[in-house]
């Protein structure tokens, strides 16, 4: 016992996330999981991201010295458009590496705990190779569902049956990796959603390097769960499960946002009857044309129903957001606007009656957790294969009918609130897939099982280059 104690103790873990909110929060969730374990974390940042979340994060103290937050520069000056992917890959794929090495060799001759696994971001391909190359033990973390990483998977699949050439471009619409997994647009190739042909092509060499560096990877664990996904987690054994990581299943508060939470929205809901309010809200990288904008707003209003609407700074294309003549005067008090919100204490406020949604696969878990039925707006990427989950296998929600113009008109939008409302089956079947979700956490539950093996995994001491299988 004596033996094992000191084990725990000595375990390093290093963490290194992709530099988007969305890669942030659930890899910060699992680091506070592992800390919870006695793991020591080191979190790895770049150093914008770090200054920004170490303004946010409200609880930063409260894991004391097993939580060590320190970051790195990411290679793009302060100028520099960060969400810009080409520039961001290619600043980083220059800087970072170097800077990670630098990193672990100096934590490992000063700390007396060396680093003894490194758990990286499938986003961030290099990390994981320094790791290999620094002979340390090595994970990967995928924080969007796990069938988007199995189509990253089977690339050279996909090529073979002619739904892209060999250098990412789609040349087919829709395709199936199996019978039993949903049907798939290549809409959702992350390489292929950014715009321009050559900046699939640059992409897409980024996605093949993950692919290999994926290989050497000991562990490749998902943010999600088999109950969610179950014909892909049984074509892709080797993906292992161990979502939802929510900060709510320690009823902890959510770190690693990039804007401030502004947490009057609580109070607010406080003072709204129980399943009323539609909660609005797009995540970090939706952008919408003024026309967009003013219809949504428009059709809040005419669902004469209370609503939280989440409006964060970038969410329109102009510098600033314009609403319809009259219209805050109109909503008066049924309708409460903040830039950020605390989404996961909204989701589980009993006011909350549905979620209108990006179907980002952060934002997919919280609803579904909470057993919230959603209005399904997805932007890009892999938030179109959510919005298929939510209304066509889970049947947990509705999408929204755009018009010719592609936009979505406000008639649309109360129709549909009316519709999703109206109908007792949506909320029946979201408490189900909460209740099942929710049971992978627990005790026996397939997640749960999942994570205790790799918190064996870790504390072991020695490192042997052999693949690790668990059974599900």
């Amino acid at each position: 016992m004596e033996n094992q104690k000191k084990n725990t103790e000595n375990t390093h873990v290093l963490i290194i996330p992709y530099i988007a909110q969305g890669h942030v929060i659930p890899l910060l969730e699992l680091a506070q999981c592992l800390i919870k374990h006695g793991v020591k974390v080191t979190f790895v940042n770049t150093d914008v991201n770090h200054n920004i979340i170490m303004k946010t994060w409200l609880e930063k103290d409260s894991f004391g010295p097993l939580m060590n937050m320190v970051s790195i520069p990411d290679g793009m000056e302060a100028s520099e458009d960060r969400n810009n992917f080409i520039i961001a890959m290619e600043a980083i794929n220059q800087v970072m590496p170097g800077k990670l090495e630098e990193l672990i060799k100096m934590i490992n001759k000063t700390d007396g705990d060396k680093i003894s696994c490194v758990i990286a971001d499938v986003g961030m391909p290099w990390a994981t190779r320094v790791a290999e190359k620094l002979r340390i033990r090595r994970a990967t973390f995928w924080s969007a569902p796990a069938a988007t990483l199995a189509t990253l998977l089977s690339i050279q699949k996909l090529i073979d049956d002619g739904i892209m050439d060999n250098e990412g471009v789609p040349l087919e619409n829709i395709f199936h990796l199996s019978p039993n997994m949903p049907p798939m647009s290549t809409a959702e190739f992350g390489w292929a959603c950014m715009g321009t042909l050559e900046t699939t092509k640059i992409l897409f060499k980024y996605a093949v390097e993950a692919v290999e560096a994926e290989k050497t990877a000991e562990w490749k664990l998902c943010n999600s769960t088999h109950e969610l996904e179950a014909p892909t987690f049984n074509m892709f054994p080797n993906l292992l499960p161990i979502g939802p990581l929510l900060a709510s299943n320690r009823l902890s508060k959510q770190a690693g946002h990039f804007w401030q939470q502004d947490s009057t929205c609580l109070a607010w809901l406080d003072q709204q009857p129980m399943s009323s309010v539609i909660y609005v809200a797009f995540g970090s990288f939706t952008i919408f044309n003024q026309t967009q904008f003013q219809e949504l707003a428009l059709g809040l209003e005419l669902t004469n129903r209370p609503f939280l609407w989440v409006v964060r700074t970038g969410l329109t294309k102009e510098t600033s957001d314009t609403y319809p003549d009259g219209y805050m005067d109109r909503i008066g008090t049924r309708g409460k606007i903040v830039g950020w919100a605390p989404q996961q204490e909204v989701l589980a406020h009993p006011s909350i009656a549905c979620f209108l949604s990006h179907c980002g696969w952060n934002s997919t878990l919280e609803g579904v957790s909470n057993a919230v039925p959603f209005l399904s707006w997805p932007y890009f990427a892999d938030q179109l294969l959510n919005k298929t989950y939510i209304c066509d296998i889970w049947m947990n929600g509705l999408g929204f009918r755009k018009d010719e113009n592609g936009i979505i008109r406000s008639e649309e939008i109360k129709d549909k609130v009316d519709k999703l409302l109206n109908n007792k089956e949506f909320k029946t079947r979201a408490l189900n897939l909460k209740e099942k979700v929710m049971s992978s956490i627990r005790e026996g539950g397939c997640s749960h099982e999942n994570f205790k093996h790799f918190i064996e995994w870790i504390k072991e001491t020695d490192y042997n280059g052999k693949n690790h299988t668990t059974q599900k």
